[in-house]
């Protein structure tokens, strides 16, 4: 019975209703890069991971730089067994709580407010709209150590581009795992702070899926 309730298939439209309930960051911070993942981009993510990959459901979960928590919810909301989210910013985690619970999925999902480097422990999948390193260099690869070391299957979106993808390539495969699939995407950023000189900005991204080693 639980295997047949694993494999229940969620329409996109109503992933995107969820994710839609789960409003932007309430105060977003510039030097952490706090632009909140775009719906579109977040369905698209889940549905590589639960549907293409098998992923999500009935998996252990974690988010990194969740924000408010639209990966981490949306994770849950497709069957995920377990979800943590985990962010820097306590107004963002008290929002992805706040939103879980009036969603009826708060009893999956754990909000731990610190850097990510303080979080140990295992998972099956993590999840991850990590700072682009704009502000802070290298902070993506960062997030991406950090992902290496805590599960096996890894979702990762990175700026996209071949000398980025060749870089980030390379640093995956020196800490020991290696990249399986890449999906192109387009992710666009509304005007959020003072030095954006236009309405939308529209920037293409990699979603990267990885496994780690042993897998």
């Amino acid at each position: 019975m639980g295997a047949v309730a694993q494999k229940r298939l969620v329409r996109r439209l109503d992933l995107e209703r969820i994710l839609q309930k789960v409003e932007p960051h309430p105060s977003p911070k510039a030097f952490l890069e706090q632009y909140t993942i775009p719906v579109d981009v977040a369905s698209e993510m889940l549905f590589v991971a639960a549907y293409v990959n098998d992923d999500v459901l009935g998996k252990k979960i974690v988010d990194l730089g969740c924000g408010t928590g639209r990966l981490a919810i949306g994770a849950a909301f497709l069957g995920a067994a377990e979800v943590v989210g985990v962010d820097v910013d306590r107004s963002g985690i008290e929002k992805g709580g706040t939103y879980a619970s009036k969603l009826g999925l708060k009893d999956r999902l754990s909000w731990l407010v610190g850097d990510i480097s303080v979080l140990h422990g295992s998972f099956d999948t993590v999840l991850q709209n990590p700072p682009f390193g704009v502000q802070r260099r290298t902070i993506d690869m960062r997030f991406l150590a950090t992902a290496l070391r805590l599960a096996p299957k890894i979702y990762s979106l990175h700026k996209s581009g071949a000398k980025n993808r060749a870089f980030i390539k390379r640093f995956i495969e020196a800490k020991g795992g290696r990249v399986t699939s890449i999906f192109q995407m387009k992710l666009t950023i509304p005007r959020m702070f003072e030095f954006h000189t236009k309405l939308t900005h529209e920037v293409y991204v990699d979603l990267y899926r990885i496994e780690a080693d042993g897998e």
